[in-house]
């Protein structure tokens, strides 16, 4: 990939995970010359796929949820042809005192399955009727859903699907970062099934889907780095970042090492697309009043295992999308996707793969285990759910030490807080799963909206559309 030059550009993108992959594309779609700057050997962050003896193996996302600007991002990088769709009418399971229930997820199932008593069936019926409203101040996952509908619901399917999204603890998410249309639906409606009553899509519009490729999710962050081609630069690390002005426009120097060559590239507006830790570093040299305010966002460790069997070895049948196991089982696993059943081509004819996630905000230590243990562990508790006898044919796993961002309590006063110091510094501006969302497809939005606003302000000072900087 070719070195930049010293001319000044309009936008330096720090970050090539699909955050920042998503901005660069965006900018260089709307005409705009665009450097983007990624310190591994590699895009695409935690969207990693591996192939090995003829396993394909998720080490971050399993999928993704079929967004419209997602699929209109697919469809412009040309890959609709290799989407894979998931069955949406695949069973979700509940594992309790051993067994795999299936989790309710439409209005008759909550009202018939055995997971709850008729006392939390009976809230949930009559939720509809009651008006109620949320607290002014922020409220936990856990306190909501005991005010609305009981500890029951919270211990048997809320809790395991906030440790399936988030790896979070209920008692610290906040409902109104992590779930905001649920927030909004009580806050406007004063019932939840009210609120999701009236914003139903309308019939016959197309309905969002778990979704991947027929090679594996690491398909989109490759696809869009090969659109960026020499723009895109790999194992560039940004030291730091001065901010200043020339003939009254606000402009960046920004501190590169790449192949142990200093250089200082200039630009217009920067985008900043990284980890909170990281950014916390990068913008160290523009301010002192990041770090605070970078250090209250907390992240959950993850420990991510594949494991892989011959199918005479499992007895259950390997219907569905996986399971989410509550605390209250007292096993390490989160959750278990069956991952060959999901999409086609994870595993050879007659293989079966699942993946499984431990640790999280709730058990931050099983991460800290050798990895040997790691896997063994998860391999023994699965395999009694699914009736698994002698040993797997191929094991995968990989730890993040800081996997999920947490939207707890404060997270948007946070949000909020950062956003105005960014402000303050025109030109300025930042990407990422901490943000406003964590999937692949709220990473994408935000990514969009902030890549927008870089356009809009390079516009603002007569930057955007200027012809004599080069375009690689």
């Amino acid at each position: 990939m070719s070195t930049p030059s010293s001319t000044a550009y309009p936008v330096l993108v720090i970050g090539g995970g699909i955050s920042g992959l998503a901005c660069a594309y965006h900018l260089r779609q709307a005409g705009i010359p665009v450097y983007a700057l990624e310190a591994g050997s590699r895009a695409g962050g935690f969207i990693t796929t591996k192939e090995r003896d003829g396993f394909r193996f998720e080490l971050g996302p399993q999928s993704f949820l079929s967004t419209e600007p997602l699929l209109a991002l697919i469809d412009a990088l040309g890959l609709k042809e290799q989407l894979l769709h998931a069955n949406p009418r695949a069973p979700r399971y509940i594992l309790v005192r051993g067994q795999l229930v299936p989790a309710p997820l439409t209005p008759p199932s909550l009202l018939t399955t055995s997971l709850f008593a008729a006392g939390t069936k009976w809230r949930l019926f009559t939720e509809i009727l009651r008006r109620t409203h949320p607290p002014e101040d922020d409220e936990s996952i856990a306190a909501f859903v005991r005010r609305k509908f009981g500890t029951e619901l919270l211990d048997r399917l809320v809790a395991p699907f906030v440790s399936g999204v988030y790896a979070g603890d209920p008692e610290r998410l906040s409902m109104r970062a992590a779930f905001p249309k649920i927030h909004e639906f009580e806050t406007r409606h004063g019932s939840v099934l009210r609120g999701a009553m009236k914003s139903r899509p309308a019939k016959g519009a197309p309905r969002s889907g778990l979704c991947s490729f027929r090679d594996g999710m690491e398909t989109l962050p490759r696809a869009i780095a090969a659109r960026l081609g020499g723009s895109l630069l790999l194992d560039t690390c940004v030291a730091g970042v001065r901010h200043g002005k020339t003939n009254g426009k606000p402009w960046f120097e920004v501190d590169i090492v790449r192949h142990e060559h200093r250089e200082t590239l200039a630009a217009s507006a920067v985008i900043l697309a990284t980890p909170t830790d990281v950014a916390s570093q990068i913008l160290e040299s523009l301010s002192d009043r990041f770090a605070p305010l970078f250090s209250r966002f907390e992240y959950a460790p993850v420990a991510v295992v594949s494991a892989c069997y011959r199918r005479e070895q499992i007895q259950r049948p390997l219907d569905g999308f996986g399971f989410l196991v509550p605390r209250g089982e007292g096993l390490r696993v989160l959750g278990t996707v069956f991952s060959s059943s999901l999409f086609a081509g994870r595993a050879p004819k007659g293989m079966f793969c699942f993946t499984s996630f431990a640790g999280g905000a709730t058990d931050p230590q099983f991460c800290e285990l050798p990895e040997d243990k790691i896997a063994e562990t998860i391999c023994a508790e699965v395999a009694p759910v699914l009736g698994i006898s002698g040993k797997s044919v191929a094991t995968n796993l990989r730890r993040y030490a800081r996997a999920l961002p947490q939207y707890n309590l404060g997270h948007s006063r946070n949000v909020q807080s950062l956003e105005a110091l960014t402000a303050s510094m025109p030109g300025l501006f930042l990407a990422g799963n901490y943000l406003s969302g964590p999937s692949v497809g709220a990473c994408v939005e935000q990514a969009y909206r902030t890549a927008e606003a870089a356009r809009v302000y390079l516009a603002s000072i007569g930057v955007a559309g200027v012809g004599d900087i080069a375009h690689a």
